[in-house]
């Protein structure tokens, strides 16, 4: 009996101590921005969205507890707060972090293989796996024809073939 209180104590720490760890996890830090305007929240929202922090790299500005992500939350809430548009907010952001900033990168010369690339090979593979097929085609027609030798030689290896199942079978 005593096993059993050791062992379900053992359990209740290491659950304990593992839930800690999720609710740590779970925390991130909300910034509150008073607006004037509720297009302006908004704004705010969708930029928040649509730009991905430089640090955790992956994940959008308003999803990032990082302290870059903060300063440039904040960066954002000020500009919005002095008129500027979106497209001078992206432009800001684009100078600062270059395209990596972007979830959807702009269509520049250099980011134009990020945009063609997956059509293009795309096609090349289609290109490929449709010449194949065809030279499998062409290589199964092409043998569908025989010769008259060849003929003859099947002819005569299947009347060989029927007096051999002849004789076995008087023989059994």
């Amino acid at each position: 009996m005593n096993f059993y209180k050791i062992w379900l104590r053992n359990i209740s720490v290491f659950f304990l101590i593992c839930s800690s760890f999720v609710s740590f996890a779970v925390v991130a830090q909300v910034d509150t921005f008073q607006f004037d305007k509720a297009e302006n929240q908004e704004r705010f929202r969708n930029l928040s969205n649509e730009l991905r922090c430089p640090m955790c790299q992956n994940t959008s500005l308003s999803g990032s507890s990082g302290g870059v992500a903060e300063d440039l939350r904040r960066e954002i809430y000020l500009m919005i707060k002095d008129g500027q548009t979106d497209r001078d907010i992206k432009d800001f952001m684009f100078e600062r972090y270059g395209d990596f900033i972007f979830y959807k990168p702009r269509l520049t010369v250099g980011t134009i293989f990020l945009w063609v690339g997956p059509a293009f090979f795309l096609l090349i593979g289609g290109c490929v796996g449709f010449s194949v097929f065809r030279n499998a085609q062409s290589l199964t027609l092409k043998n569908k024809t025989l010769t008259d030798s060849d003929q003859n030689k099947i002819e005569s290896l299947l009347t060989r073939e029927e007096q051999n199942l002849k004789i076995k079978g008087k023989t059994s």
